[in-house]
């Protein structure tokens, strides 16, 4: 499997006929980024029970994100027969009619299309499905939701393509810079040392000081400024992250984990240093990490 995103959009449209019924169906599935797999389905009410069904078999292709299913139902062929609610409708034009009586004159009779056109009066009864007609439809349905799954899946890793082409190009700005961390790293002793005495002259003036004493002193601030472990492990995370990169499964978790550890040896590295240029450095390298962390926040 290949690094996918997070991101994505399938659609697929479908139909099932009999000799009463053309039903045509439209299901759509779009996805987002999520720290875990949260699938919600908004159907007809009729077939709400499907979503456990779609649910797990979205599940079988997915692993994170935030999925959002839509179907859509429509039949254009069914006979239809129209069922008036007496009762209610007697009901109703009783108090029509009353109303009309107790204030002549300001309320207009009422009119029968009107009444028949009120909410509940008039009920349209489709012709069912039969049971064997349903069964057919729903796998139908089901059938036709795995194959929009995969292509959800295939538009999923073709912006995953993307998105890992921009972690290498990162990745290997990344080592650019820890490669000039290192040898700037390896001047550090000889400038820390200048620099040391350099101050010792100002503070003692005409008075010298022994070799021994300047080199302990030396020696405690290199060791203080010594960051060759830091760059150890930004050298172990960067190789890490291009084999998860090059893995066959889902890494997007691991990667975060992994920009956090980079980004805990970048901030080591800036307060350790007492060079402008290393400083500068390690600056750039908090800012290629976090631009790393917020392409990884879009892959599965």
């Amino acid at each position: 499997m290949s690094i996918a995103s997070m991101t994505g959009f399938a659609r697929s449209a479908g139909e099932f006929n009999t000799d009463l019924h053309n039903i045509c169906w439209q299901f759509e599935i779009k996805s987002v980024n999520g720290k875990v797999l949260d699938i919600k389905t908004k159907l007809p009410l009729q077939y709400d029970d499907l979503s456990f069904e779609l649910k797990r078999i979205a599940a079988k292709y997915l692993q994170r994100g935030n999925v959002s299913v839509f179907l859509e139902l429509k039949n254009t062929k069914s006979e239809a027969t129209p069922q008036i609610n007496q009762e209610f409708l007697y009901e109703l034009t009783n108090k029509a009619l009353d109303l009309y009586r107790s204030y002549s004159g300001e309320v207009e009779k009422p009119r029968s299309s009107e009444l028949l056109a009120m909410r509940g009066v008039v009920e349209i009864i489709e012709t069912p499905l039969s049971d064997e007609e349903e069964c057919k439809l729903r796998t139908a349905l089901l059938e036709d939701f795995e194959n929009l799954c995969e292509k959800l899946c295939e538009d999923r890793q073709k912006e995953g393509e993307k998105i890992k082409q921009a972690l290498i190009d990162i990745l290997q700005q990344i080592n650019t810079i820890v490669s000039k961390v290192e040898k700037i790293a390896e001047t550090l002793p000889e400038k820390i040392k200048a620099k040391l005495e350099e101050q010792l002259k100002l503070w003692l003036g005409d008075a010298s000081i022994s070799e021994d004493r300047l080199a302990q002193e030396v020696v405690f601030y290199v060791t203080k400024a010594d960051i060759k472990e830091e760059i150890d492990r930004l050298k172990a995370h960067l190789k890490s992250a291009r084999e998860f990169l090059d893995g066959s499964d889902a890494v997007g978790r691991r990667l975060d984990f992994l920009c956090q550890e980079l980004n805990r040896e970048a901030n080591t590295t800036c307060s350790k240093s007492s060079d402008i240029v290393l400083t500068a450095c390690g600056m750039e390298l908090k800012a290629l990490i976090e631009q790393f962390r917020e392409q990884v926040q879009n892959i599965e």
